[in-house]
Order: C-alpha cells, then structure tokens, then sequence
C-alpha cells in the first residue's frame, strides 16, 4: 500500500493556522475588536444593529479546477464560503467584494470566476458591489491566480448566535454537503498524484446554507451555527462552544458522498476528519431537533 497522506506533509499546517490567530489576537482586538476567531466579525453600527463580515478565498481547489475548466464553480465556492460564514452569527449577507490576482489576467478566466460568485450572490439576495484585479507576476508564478472576497451583513443584537446559550444535551444537526467543498484541496492534489479520481462531488461548489439555516431558525432554537471549513466537523464545532462542553459526533449517522470513500483509500480516518467535511459542510446546535439530521450531541468535558 502506498505511504498514507496527511495535510502537513502536503504542506499544509492546521496547528500553525490556530497558532497563528494567537499570535495576532492581541493586536487585533487592541483596535476594538471582539470575538477574534469567530467565522465572522461584529462591529456595532449602532445601538440596535452589527455589522458582520468575514473574508477568505477559495485556495488551492483553483489550480485543480483551471485545469479541468471548472473557474466557474470556483466562483461559486467564494460566494457560499464567505456568505456562509456571515451566516453562523444570524446575520442577513448584505453584499459581497472580490479579489482576482495573477501573474497575467486571463479575461475569460476572470469573467468566469466572477460570474461564477454573481449568481450565488442572485440566489442570497446579495449585492456583487464591487471588487480588484491585479496583475502581479512578481507574486505569482505563470498560470497561478487567486480569488479571494469579503461578505459583509447585518444582525440586531438581539438576533445574534453565539454558542453562548449551548447546553449539555443540546443535538447537532447536519446539513449535507456536495462534495469536497473549498478545503483540503492541497491534500487533495497529493492523493491525485497516485489515483485520478473525475466524479461530480470533487469539484462540486461549496453549497449556500442560507435557506437551511432560515428555515431551521423558523422551527427551532438555534444556539449555534458552524460552517465544515478547515479543520473538519470537530474542529469547526468547538469554535462555537464555550468551556465545559465539547461535541459528541456519531461518525456513522450520514451517508458519506464517494469522493470521500476515494480519499480513504489513501488517507486515515483520523487525518479525513481533521480535514475534510466528510459530507457535512454546516451545522446547527439546537434543543429540540424534530426531524432533522441529527449528528452528535453536546456533552461535558
């Protein structure tokens, strides 16, 4: 059998990731701000209302997708990441700002990642108002390009999501994903080096939450909300939970799409959940789950 890959041997460090929010803290929040770390930032507009916004981009899934044609879907993927994000803390997405860079823009690569996060941006009701390309073949190297944007959205105070009313015993509800999604696309290429793999969930866009969450917020409680990102199910839970409570995942309570079936064949079970969504890309905690997918549980340290 073939050596088993991990993400740090690819290149990739989720421990320097957390290290590095950390080390920044302090001078971030010596500008005012607070809940550094979160998926998104508040920022009080006034009395009543915060501002949330939160930014990222789509990574090294652009490279794999250039080659295969599929820009389109990577601007898909930057519109639901950074929306989803503004959704965990109850927020309403306002509008969105992009970023293009690469060593030499490619009009039709640009157009396609733009048209790509417009018509996310239709379906959430958010405004596209603007956004950056640069050509900058000092950074880049030939071929390369990058495509990062901000979402911004609007919370009363009184609305906002937390994780501070999150309960021992309260149900983790799962939101499938398509696919892979926009994360652990570097470990992706190493696994691709040694076994191609052409099925419609690797390249599939990061799905857009937004109706999920409001329709699960019309029926229930919702006392936490964690986009699948970097760092898996377990990873991106705990961000929502405070001190005394940890999450209970049933690993067997979901179907896994096949993509994630192929990764196994390389990768241990233990590095897929520090990775990957494994088919979960959104979660909700909630008292009372009714008939939803329920995943896991809240339970004491």
């Amino acid at each position: 059998m073939a050596d088993r890959k991990t993400y740090a041997a690819a290149g990739v460090s989720i421990e320097k990731a957390d290290a590095v929010v950390e080390r920044l803290r302090a001078a971030v929040e010596s500008t005012g701000a607070t809940g550094f770390g979160a998926f998104a930032g508040l920022h009080p507009l006034d009395e009543r209302r915060l501002l949330a916004a939160s930014t990222d981009s789509v990574g090294t899934k652009l490279i794999l997708a250039r080659e295969r044609g599929r820009l389109r879907a990577c601007g898909a993927d930057l519109a639901a990441h950074c929306i989803n994000d503004v959704v965990t803390c109850g927020a309403t997405p306002l509008l969105l700002l992009d970023y293009v860079a690469a060593s030499r823009i490619e009009l039709e690569q640009v157009a396609e990642l733009v048209e790509g996060a417009a018509e996310v941006c239709r379906a959430a009701g958010v405004a596209l108002v603007g956004g950056e390309t640069a050509e900058l073949p000092g950074i880049y190297r030939d071929d390369e390009l990058d495509f990062a944007g901000t979402c911004v959205g609007i919370v009363e105070r009184k609305h906002v999501i937390d994780g501070s009313r999150i309960e021992e015993g309260d149900a983790i509800v799962g939101f499938p994903s398509a696919g892979v999604h926009a994360n652990g696309f570097t470990l992706v290429r190493r696994v691709l080096d040694e076994e191609d793999y052409d099925g419609e969930d690797l390249l599939a866009p990061t799905r857009l939450y937004l109706d999920d969450v409001t329709g699960l917020r019309e029926r229930s409680d919702v006392r936490g909300l964690a986009h699948v990102t970097g760092g898996g199910i377990l990873g991106n839970v705990s961000r929502v939970l405070h001190e005394g409570l940890r999450a209970e995942i049933d690993w067997a309570s979901w179907e896994r799409p096949a993509v994630f079936g192929w990764l196994a064949r390389h990768v241990d079970e233990e590095e897929l959940r520090r990775v990957f969504n494994l088919g979960i890309g959104y979660l909700a905690v909630v008292p009372d789950p009714e008939d939803d997918l329920v995943i896991g549980r809240i339970v004491a340290t």
